[in-house]
């Protein structure tokens, strides 16, 4: 492992090279904040990818890519003479210190779940007005509601015990079930969320991220149905020739062979 001299040095290199080629390469000349968001939603998401594998490799490379998207993002605000990498890092070191009185202060917690509480009420004492403030709106739906209900817990609004948020849960079956019987469209999908939202509430409370829990399914269902169409072109089928009994035998196959 390198020692922290030469970490910084590697950090110093990648601002030179930034240097370099916001100067002189034509592409990441044209490149504005706007232009990388997009690319910068990717870069995380490939990250994203590589943390779920457990692939350190690559968590290593996808670290870099955005590394990389974040000093440029530096770059270009030095540029406009606004920020510099330096207001970057001293930002956020500002406010790590002053979100965790209990390591640079003299606040006493015993426990995570108070150092999550002390988090959302020392930003509301920042000027937040209100702590669903920090959700970004572009998130998807899933991380969206798991970060909802973990900020509103960090403030006391919360269930006690996961019985009762499966409770909640066999309530909104029970709703969404009613809803489906009399064919409302527009309620049934109103239902279909709150079942959505209380199971993610719930995973919350059995230690399960649902993001995370959710890719990995895709994942598994990806891999088995790609086993399936692989086997049944080595014996030469096409899938939308077989019955659904036939194509369970070689779902059952892939279901052993990734075990």
């Amino acid at each position: 492992m390198n020692t922290r001299k030469e970490q910084l040095a590697a950090f110093n290199r990648l601002l030179d090279i930034m240097d370099d080629l916001r100067e002189k390469c034509p592409w990441d000349k044209k490149q504005t904040l706007e232009s990388l968001r997009h690319l910068t939603i990717e870069e995380t998401y490939e990250l994203a990818d590589a943390i779920l594998d457990n692939d350190l490799p690559e968590i290593k490379n996808e670290l870099g890519d955005v590394l990389l998207h974040i000093i440029f993002y530096a770059k270009i605000g030095s540029e406009k003479k606004s920020f510099d990498i330096g207001d970057v890092a001293n930002a956020i070191s500002d406010k790590l210190i002053h979100r965790h009185p209990h390591i640079y202060g003299d606040v006493k917690v015993k426990d995570e779940a108070e150092v999550k509480k002390n988090w959302e009420q020392l930003k509301l004492k920042e000027g937040k007005t209100s702590v669903l403030e920090g959700v970004p709106k572009s998130l998807p739906a899933v991380v969206k509601a798991n970060r909802i209900q973990e900020k509103v817990a960090g403030v006391g609004f919360d269930w006690e015990k996961p019985e009762q948020v499966w409770e909640k849960v066999q309530e909104e079956l029970t709703e969404l079930n009613e809803e489906i019987k009399v064919g409302n469209k527009e309620n049934t999908e109103k239902e279909f969320g709150d079942v959505l939202f209380s199971m993610i509430n719930y995973a919350r409370f059995i230690g399960v991220n649902p993001e995370n829990a959710l890719e990995k399914t895709n994942k598994k269902f990806i891999n088995r149905f790609q086993f399936l169409e692989k086997a049944a072109k080595e014996e030469g089928k096409e899938l939308s020739d077989m019955s659904l009994v036939e194509m369970d035998v070689y779902w059952e196959k892939s279901k052993e062979f990734f075990k």
